[in-house]
């Protein structure tokens, strides 16, 4: 019998409860995949594809693109969807694709069977192709060193210290050009790697580079055999030539058989976003993505990182509960999901009674006097229970949401506590199943 959604992560909840502190996959509500991590200010962006619930093992089903933010790598802030692929062929799947933010604008990079370029005021779109209708900046048509047709996807985009612009990418192949400061033409020939020589990427090249830099030595990090290990190489300039540097993390050790890694420094440490199968619904075509930071070597090499279920332990900066935050900003959660509509745009709902939210590291600095949250209520009583540290943690007070509500501002009082704590919202009442959850904020 198929385990529901519900049990599934009831499951994974009792699970997380015995082995200790669990912060990994980053995200509970959704399967997602091919981290490309950006940062733009004191925001880290990760941008994923997403593998829909009804995919089958055999078969991916990715129909768009996820967004989730931190500002302290512990609580992720779920953003509506930010691309649908179909735009480019309804048989087209969502594979890898990459964010860049230059000059105002942001730039992003998904793949179909070629390597669009799409371009938006914003990080979570609209987005418009300057190239004029489907035009890719990279056609199927342009590469032929695999034999196959799906050999154009996994982009990813790196600008260097003096403002040029490369794209990589690559499935059973590696290619690489010079874009144009106007990052959606690119400049001279398609740049074509030997996958072959193992003195610059060891015994395998499958797909998924990503590249980086680090005290002047650039990084490529790739996917490698099937089931795929993460391998790496490095050079001294963009374009190589590439020397092989070893494995980063081996096959199934991450927890899954396929692996797309990222990397970025973020407010003084490096991180490491892969790819699993976190959840219990999980499997080859149904994955979760996870984080955990690393340092390099002294002499510049990048370390074996082990798949970690506890991920980030320390927040870089706790959170404000005294201005607005959004209700899916969560470090953790058992049973809700995220819902979208064209007001509100993102919400919690599908709440069961004791479903709960977990929110990391929140600084009460002096102890607030009452709660106050945006939701709705289109059945019968409900409540949000507001606890510290646990789930049946000491209870600060109660927000009682009545009967047919429509969005509203509800508060209540709170027991004054100060200090840095793990906030949890339990949901409860006599029916939670039509309750929505926008936002929140203590008030001092």
């Amino acid at each position: 019998m198929r385990m529901s959604r519900k049990a599934a992560l009831l499951c994974l909840g009792l699970t997380s409860a015995l082995s200790g502190f669990s912060q990994n996959p980053i995200s509970q509500t959704e399967f997602t995949a091919d981290p490309a991590p950006l940062v733009v200010g004191d925001t880290l962006y990760l941008y994923t594809g997403h593998d829909e619930r009804e995919a089958p093992p055999t078969r991916f089903i990715m129909h768009d693109y996820l967004c989730f933010t931190t500002t302290d790598m512990v609580n992720w802030t779920h953003h509506a969807p930010i691309f649908n692929i179909h735009l480019y062929g309804e048989n087209e799947n969502a594979n890898a694709a990459q964010m860049v933010y230059r000059n105002g604008k942001y730039y992003f990079y998904p793949s179909t069977s070629g390597v669009p370029v799409l371009v938006s005021d914003s990080p979570y779109g609209p987005f418009t192709n300057p190239l004029g209708g489907k035009k890719q900046l990279i056609d199927a048509d342009d590469t032929n060193y695999s034999g196959h047709g799906w050999e154009d996807i996994d982009p990813t985009v790196f600008v260097d210290d003096d403002g040029q612009a490369y794209l990589y990418w690559g499935n059973n192949a590696l290619y690489a050009v010079k874009l144009n400061e106007d990052m959606t033409s690119y400049d001279g020939e398609i740049h074509v790697f030997d996958i072959k020589d193992q003195a610059a990427f060891g015994s395998d090249y499958e797909e998924a580079p990503w590249l980086t830099k680090h005290n002047g030595k650039y990084y490529l990090v790739y996917a490698a055999h099937c089931p795929e290990h993460t391998y790496w190489a490095w050079a001294d300039a963009p374009l190589g030539p590439w020397t092989y540097g070893g494995v980063v993390m081996r096959a199934f050790e991450h927890g899954g058989m396929g692996n797309h890694t990222g990397m970025v420094s973020y407010k003084g440490q490096w991180y490491f976003f892969y790819m699993d199968e976190g959840l219990p619904e999980a499997h080859s075509h149904r994955r979760t993505v996870s984080v955990v930071p690393f340092d390099f070597e002294e002499d510049g090499k990048i370390p074996y990182i082990h798949h970690d279920k506890r991920g980030v332990l320390k927040s870089v900066n706790p959170l404000n509960p005294y201005v607005r935050q959004q209700a899916e900003t969560i470090a953790w959660e058992e049973g809700i999901n995220i819902g979208y509509d064209n007001i509100h745009c993102v919400y919690v709902n599908e709440i069961d009674k004791g479903d709960y939210i977990k929110v990391r590291e929140v600084n009460f600095e002096n102890g607030a006097k009452s709660f106050t949250a945006k939701v709705r209520n289109g059945g019968s009583t409900a409540v949000i229970e507001i606890r510290l540290d646990a789930p049946n943690g000491e209870l600060l007070g109660v927000l009682n949401c009545k009967s047919g509500e429509a969005w509203t501002d509800k508060s209540c009082k709170v027991k004054k506590r100060d200090g840095i704590h793990d906030l949890y919202f339990v949901f409860g009442g006599d029916d939670t199943s039509k309750m929505n959850f926008d936002s929140w904020q203590f008030n001092q």
